[in-house]
Order: C-alpha cells, then sequence, then structure tokens
C-alpha cells in the first residue's frame, strides 16, 4: 500500500476493534491521564536499575533531518540565526557571539513518542474523553504530552528478524500473539507488566547506503499485529515500539483496520507508542532486557514529541 493510499483510507469507516469490557473507562479511575504509565511504581523503577551490570548506554532513537522520511505530509527544517551579531564583532566587551536554532515542523517525526490524545476511536479517546472536548486548536487540553511522567522501566527488545530467519522482515508482516511468544521464549526472555517492549526488523537497513530506499521504508512496514497487541495489552506493557515508522504491520492486514494496532494500545489500554527506534546496536551485543529510560520534552499541549530514550545494560 502507498502512502496516499493509506491517508486515503484513513477517510473509510471500519469496524472499531473488539474489547471484552468498556474500554472507555480507565481502571486507574475517571481522573487518569497517563494510561500504562501508572504501572510505574518507585520499586519498578529500582527493579529495573538492577538490570544495569555494565554501564553501557545505547540512544534508541535515530537522527532525524529534513530528509527523514515521515508519514506524509510530516516534514520539518531548522534554521540557524545570529541574533543581533550581523556586521559587528559580537556582543559586549569580549565580543561574545552565539547559535540560537528556530524549529519548523511536526513533533510526530523520526523518533518519536505517540502521546494518549493522539488516536481514537470514531472520537473517543482515552478515558471515554471526547475529541471535541479536549482536542482544541492551541493545543490539547487533556492527555498532552506534558503529562507523561518519567518512564523508567525493564525494558525487552524482541529480535524479529531473527525470528523469521531474514535479515529484513518483509513489509506487511504482522507479529502475532504466537510470534511474540516464540520469539521470547527462543530469546529466554519473559514479557512481564509495566515492560517497555522494542521489536527488531531490520527495516532501518533501508535508510544506510549510498542509495537509502525512502519511499520503500515510508510506505509500508513490518510491525505488530492484531493479536500481538491485545496480547501486550494483556499482560500490562507500559509502552511498546519498534524499528520502523509506524509500529504497526502496513499493507494492514486482512481483518484489521486502519491502524487498528494504534486504537487496541492507546485509547484502549492507555500503552504509549514508541516509533522509529535505534534497535540495531542492541541486537548486535545480543542485549536482550535492560534498563529503559525517558524523559519526554514537556511541550504543554502536544500529541506527540520526538524522543532519544536510553537503554542500559
Amino acid at each position: 500500500m502507498k502512502h496516499a493510499s493509506i491517508i486515503a483510507a484513513l477517510g473509510i469507516a471500519c469496524a472499531a476493534p473488539a474489547a471484552a469490557q468498556d474500554w472507555t473507562n480507565s481502571p486507574y479511575g475517571p481522573d487518569d491521564r497517563i494510561g500504562a504509565a501508572n504501572l510505574i511504581t518507585p520499586e519498578s523503577v529500582a527493579a529495573a536499575a538492577g538490570l544495569v551490570t555494565e554501564g553501557k548506554t545505547y540512544s534508541l532513537g535515530i537522527v532525524v533531518d529534513s530528509s527523514t522520511p515521515a508519514f506524509a505530509p510530516r516534514s520539518l527544517s531548522v534554521a540557524i540565526l545570529q541574533p543581533n551579531q550581523i556586521e559587528t564583532d559580537g556582543l559586549g566587551p569580549t565580543g561574545m557571539t552565539y547559535n540560537d536554532d528556530i524549529f519548523m515542523g511536526w513533533l510526530g517525526i523520526g523518533p518519536q513518542i505517540d502521546g494518549l490524545g493522539h488516536i481514537g476511536v470514531k472520537h473517543v479517546y482515552y478515558n471515554g474523553l471526547m475529541d471535541r472536548d479536549f482536542a482544541k486548536a492551541d493545543g490539547l487540553t487533556e492527555l498532552g504530552i506534558e503529562g507523561i511522567p518519567p518512564i523508567v522501566a525493564r525494558g525487552v527488545l524482541l529480535d524479529m528478524a531473527k525470528h523469521f530467519g531474514v535479515d529484513l522482515v518483509e513489509e506487511g508482516t504482522p507479529y502475532t500473539k504466537e510470534d511474540i511468544i516464540a520469539a521470547a521464549e527462543a530469546q529466554g526472555v519473559e514479557i512481564r507488566r509495566g515492560d517497555v517492549v522494542l521489536f527488531h526488523s531490520g527495516w532501518l537497513n533501508l535508510l544506510d547506503g549510498e542509495t537509502p530506499d525512502h519511499a520503500r521504508y515510508v510506505s509500508s512496514e513490518p510491525g505488530l499485529g492484531l493479536s500481538g497487541a491485545e496480547y501486550l495489552a494483556e499482560i500490562g506493557v507500559v509502552a511498546v515500539g519498534a524499528d520502523t515508522w509506524g509500529l504497526e504491520a502496513v499493507p494492514f492486514p486482512e481483518g484489521t483496520g486502519v491502524f487498528e494496532v494504534h486504537q487496541v494500545l492507546i485509547p484502549m489500554n492507555g500503552i504509549y507508542i514508541l516509533e522509529n527506534m535505534e534497535t540495531r546496536e542492541l541486537v548486535a551485543d545480543g542485549v536482550n532486557e535492560f534498563m529503559f529510560v525517558l524523559g519526554a520534552a514537556r511541550v504543554k499541549g502536544a500529541v506527540q514529541m520526538i524522543i532519544n530514550p536510553i537503554a542500559i545494560r
């Protein structure tokens, strides 16, 4: 499916994802606005810190610039300025000079976190909030990025390329419940309540080399399937991420709605989504579990945010 086709499909009504209970009521109460982040406790953070044995750190955010392929029409640019310094020797008696920058673009580009105000089901969002009540032109009045607490948790990486026996998982391949269980068992790792789960497909390899395939990268992808998303929600993870631009399998598998995996995770279960995560160094080092640390920029009312989470082993 080409990118234009995906966008066109967004205008087509699709069946709402099935839910065993009334998902519009958060298990954490009517005032809850942070969803699965409620699972992060001092005890769970201390347990995650216990995973650190070497102190080696890994940047999980890819480098982003104006050429980074992104879900249309998202883009960005940066302008560098030297205010009040043109045709001068600088400011003050010591000639102080400085560079400043202006960011122009979308916050949901490159390595990003999808907040709970990003995805809904027929205009209903997490904890039953209606978009007409909180989605304002100048920012969300509920579920904004600024409300996300620090996400410090046990991280688990599943190497789906290894699971499927390939270097690059084919686009449209969904990671089913059975795939996730099998991959975890093969790696000798258990997914637990409160975890952050990342998937490696090798998809970022398309952006490397002398002739990167940006068109293929952003028009399709392998990713989390519907049964896999429901399984992770049943376990009770805090966040799910991948080395792809949209986390879930595209083209959408038969029987799966338009970004239905996003619907299962975000509005129905309050689980955060992490996209374009750099997983290759973790895979190269054979890291299956680690301490995951993320403090997103607290831009009030923002829906998404460019991020650089850190894995520590």
